[in-house]
């Protein structure tokens, strides 16, 4: 992406279309990011990263935790959202103020207001783990956007189309990227490359990407 074929507004933070409805934030979690990393280690430590399994059996490459009301998860039984930790059977931690205040401000700023997220899927990247093309369409309310947050060492986020054979463009993203879409691009198929080995000084060798959405109606 090149940035400066974009221009930002004369006040507030840089906007830069992806599609009509999605759009990049770049480096808008920078200022906070502190804040959120320990917010995720607050999450962790009541509900443990894990490895899930798809219905299909497949293990997934990425760490994956939940806070807020509901939490996405997979295994033999299928994706969906559910209010407890199947590995604890406890409620998810609750949703920190400061991750969900950084994505109803996120959303606000992509044109999409009142977006009040009820849950947040951690993923945690280590070099070698991917995410491959997929819709997010377990949600109750598909009028809701999506917001997400990198964290990290740097990703090639994939945005594509509505059909799974239209062909992905490839956005960089790096540490306190933002990346909102909803509306006519809510249901457009997206992923992330493989990620490559590397330091950060927030993260280590990984990568963090918080997932935020209305899950519940």
């Amino acid at each position: 992406m090149q940035h400066d074929l974009f221009a930002a507004p004369a006040s507030g933070p840089e906007r830069l279309p992806l599609a009509d409805g999605a759009v990049v934030l770049p480096a808008y979690a920078c200022g906070v990011a502190d804040q959120l990393l320990a917010a995720i280690d607050s999450v962790v430590a009541q509900a443990p990263l894990r490895r899930m399994v798809t219905p299909g059996g497949q293990t997934m490459s990425a760490q994956m935790s939940n806070c807020g009301a509901l939490g996405w998860v997979t295994d033999r039984a299928g994706y969906r959202y559910q209010a407890t930790d199947p590995v604890s059977g406890r409620p998810w931690p609750a949703m920190p103020v400061a991750i969900a205040r950084l994505a109803t401000q996120a959303a606000a700023l992509a044109g999409f207001a009142d977006f009040f997220p009820d849950a947040c899927l951690i993923n945690r990247y280590q070099p070698g783990a991917r995410m491959g093309l997929h819709q997010d369409r377990d949600e109750q309310d598909l009028s809701q956007p999506i917001v997400s947050v990198s964290l990290g060492l740097p990703m090639v986020f994939q945005f594509g189309g509505l059909k799974r054979s239209e062909r992905p463009r490839r956005v960089p993203l790096n540490h306190g990227d933002v990346v909102v879409w909803g509306g006519p691009s809510r249901l457009r198929y997206h992923g992330v490359l493989t990620l490559k080995p590397g330091t950060h000084p927030a993260t280590g060798d990984c990568r963090y990407n918080l997932t935020l959405r209305r899950a519940g109606r």
